[in-house]
């Protein structure tokens, strides 16, 4: 008997910060929402959010954030399509900027601010400074941002085949403009990154994507487009410029309201791509089927991506992440990957994520990744908004 109330007590000092933390999921019912419960809680809760509205309805509101964050990532692998490797670190986001609100009820937002990256274990020769500096305008579900944009003011996330976690690590801001329409039925979204002023030095390179998405009863009807163009150095007419094109369309089912799970959905794609290298006048046409499956219930779920299709990076070996923003997995012609992720913590202002993923191409080799991210949000924390992590740095 001693012994069977000793093993209950160790099951319920492991299990209870578990449930505290799919207590506090934001897909169960929002941080805050289990104080809502208490009346002193309710009455704290209605004068903020009282005060919250007051602020919104000022003609002119000053504004400012913070987010930081922190990301370890193990890579075991063992393909010649990538190398293995360990990146550590973390990055400091501060910005301020003004909000005006017009008579009609729209809001501009004048914003400044910079991505402080630090490798850890370095110096100040490894430190990265990227500005943030954009204009945002928001009215009825329109949504239009230009300049140095976070990539978080993005409806929804680009997937890996569009840009790489590494790529997303160093490249944090969108360079250019970005349109979005959305309401309940789906949304539309335009993007232009600047990738590249061109110098002497420099290349001139540039990407447009433009997606959307329709939604009804669960079912999900979409596309993309995606044009990456790189081009040579100023008073350079040896270098050749490089296009890479792809057009995409998907259809899917969201059955999260039908399940007793917080979230569940399936979705395929195909993807055909058009590859070209304009002074040698090399091209290639690619095609693929992509295949997404998600899964999350409380604070535990699987994501599982397969790919099956022609090497969609053909100019990789001579361009390399210059050129291509995605995966570099994606050269394979069958490829496989599988997250099995945990939320340590999860609220409207903090992500605290674990993930143990799994990856397979066609040279037959099986590796393994562990990832860890923490993430605070100031702008969560104040407004109490529903949200919750989207992927590394919501590329």
């Amino acid at each position: 008997m001693d012994k069977l109330i000793k093993y209950i007590g160790l099951i319920v000092v492991v299990l209870l910060p578990l449930y505290g933390a799919a207590q506090d999921s934001v897909a169960v019912r929002g941080f805050w929402g289990r104080y809502n419960k208490s009346p002193k809680m309710l009455a704290v809760d209605t004068a903020f959010i009282r005060k919250q509205q007051v602020l919104e309805q000022k003609t002119v509101r000053f504004i400012y954030d913070v987010d930081f964050d922190t990301y370890f990532d193990n890579r075991e692998y063992r393909s010649s399509y990538t190398i293995p490797q360990t990146i550590f670190n973390f990055r400091l986001s501060p910005s301020v900027g003004v909000r005006l609100r017009d008579r009609v009820g729209g809001k501009h937002d004048f914003v400044a601010g910079v991505r402080y990256t630090q490798r850890l274990g370095g110096n100040w020769k490894d430190v990265q400074f990227d500005p943030t500096a954009y204009y945002r305008w928001r009215y009825k579900g329109f949504d239009l941002s230009m300049g140095a944009i976070p990539y978080e003011n993005r409806l929804r996330p680009l997937q890996d085949w569009l840009l790489y976690d590494s790529i997303a690590y160093m490249h944090p801001n969108i360079q250019g403009a970005l349109l979005q329409y959305h309401n309940h039925r789906g949304y539309v979204s335009a993007m232009a990154d600047w990738r590249g002023a061109q110098t002497t030095e420099r290349r001139e390179m540039f990407r447009v994507v433009i997606d959307g998405e329709f939604q009804w009863k669960g079912l999900m009807v979409g596309g993309l487009g995606h044009l990456n163009h790189t081009a040579g150095k100023a008073n350079d007419a040896s270098m050749a410029p490089y296009d890479d094109l792809h057009l995409s369309a998907h259809v899917g089912f969201n059955a999260t309201e039908y399940v007793p799970l917080d979230s569940l959905s399936i979705q395929a794609a195909y993807i055909y791509g058009y590859e070209r290298n304009r002074k040698n006048r090399v091209t290639y046409q690619t095609h693929g089927l992509l295949i997404e499956f998600y899964l999350n219930w409380w604070f535990i779920g699987v994501k599982n991506t397969f790919y099956y299709g022609d090497n969609m990076q053909p100019f990789r070996h001579d361009m390399g992440a210059l050129m291509y923003q995605g995966d570099p997995f994606y050269q394979s012609k069958i490829y496989d990957r599988v997250d099995l992720f945990l939320y340590l913590y999860r609220s409207s202002f903090v992500d605290f994520y674990f993930s143990y993923n799994f990856h397979f191409d066609d040279q037959k080799a099986f590796q393994e990744q562990q990832q860890l991210f923490v993430r605070f949000n100031l702008d969560g924390l104040m407004s109490r908004k529903e949200g919750n992590l989207r992927g590394l740095f919501d590329k």
